[in-house]
């Protein structure tokens, strides 16, 4: 991690514990946004208006939470207006890197090497873990924000006319349930998976473990009469789902101890899965390869590294 724009120490999976062994995220460090006219957003101060190529998108395909915003920038059409970089799958002792390996890009705005040279460039003193998502400003030279939930939604209205595709992923009139319904998967399932993948302890463990389980059951008979939660289209509540479903079988099932129950066995979940990647443009957000080397690239849970062959995700998303 970077302590006072240093890289001091070896990437660990676990930032922080609480005093049950269980994980704790990190929380955002940046939180500004782009509007429309530049004014400041929720969060943060002005500045920041939205302007064709002047941003770019840090994300990876492995990261659930950058992935949500990949693929509201390619559900929203904001393809021409905003440039993105793809960090290698593979995660290195000093964090994620840009590179050469299939579907990675280089760096192409900063020209750094790893994702923490692009925080030291915003904040020479910075002290925390380089994460992704990072929304980068290249008039400014700084990042404008590193929360994936704020730059999914500065995403569906911060950019006005820029973005080409109408659809609204945050609809008025479904606010506060979208907000809530976000509110429950994201302890319990969203993060849910992490704190059982990396506890430090069988209690923290098992009350993660319960909690993944009890969401999944909740939310799969939410799917027997609709195909998307709040609207005839994904809004942003479907989007923090798939991307968590999308990695169960191949990641959190196994190697994160997830496995009282696959993806494959919840049928509605299945099916909804299906009809997102059938959606114009989201099969493109999601590179199975590039998940299955990510995650079983974090020696602390995998030390060989194998990158297991299975599962068949064919046989799981088929018609």
């Amino acid at each position: 991690m970077l302590v006072n724009g240093k890289w001091t120490e070896d990437w660990q999976p676990v930032q922080a514990k609480d005093e049950k062994g269980g994980f704790v995220r990190q929380t955002s460090s940046f939180r500004n946004w782009v509007t429309p006219d530049g004014a400041a957003g929720p969060t943060g101060e002005d500045g920041f208006k939205a302007e064709a190529g002047r941003y770019h998108l840090y994300v990876a395909y492995i990261c659930p939470w950058a992935s949500r915003t990949l693929i509201g920038w390619t559900l929203k059409g904001l393809e021409d207006a905003i440039s993105v970089s793809i960090v290698e799958p593979m995660l290195t002792k000093q964090g994620w890197r840009f590179g050469d390996y299939p579907g990675a890009t280089q760096d192409h705005v900063n020209g750094t090497t790893y994702m923490h040279e692009i925080y030291t460039r915003a904040a020479p003193d910075f002290t925390g873990r380089a994460t992704v998502p990072v929304l980068w400003d290249k008039q400014r030279k700084t990042i404008v924000n590193n929360e994936s939930a704020d730059i999914l939604r500065m995403l569906n209205c911060g950019f006005g006319d820029l973005a080409k595709n109408p659809i609204d992923l945050y609809p008025m009139e479904k606010r506060r349930e979208i907000d809530a319904f976000n509110d429950r998967i994201y302890p319990a399932l969203n993060n849910g998976v992490y704190r059982s993948g990396f506890a430090t302890t069988q209690p923290a463990y098992e009350e993660a473990f319960a909690e993944v389980f009890a969401c999944l059951d909740w939310v799969e008979p939410q799917f027997q009469d609709r195909s998307f939660l709040f609207a005839e289209h994904p809004t942003e509540s479907d989007i923090r789902l798939f991307v968590t479903l999308v990695r169960f079988d191949v990641a959190y099932h196994g190697l994160f101890k997830c496995n009282l129950r696959r993806l494959f066995d919840y049928a509605n979940l299945s099916a909804f899965c299906r009809r997102m990647l059938d959606w114009p443009g989201i099969a493109e957000t999601v590179n199975l390869d590039h998940i299955k080397r990510g995650y079983y690239s974090i020696e602390s849970l995998n030390p060989t590294r194998i990158v297991p062959v299975g599962p068949d995700l064919a046989e799981i998303f088929k018609a």
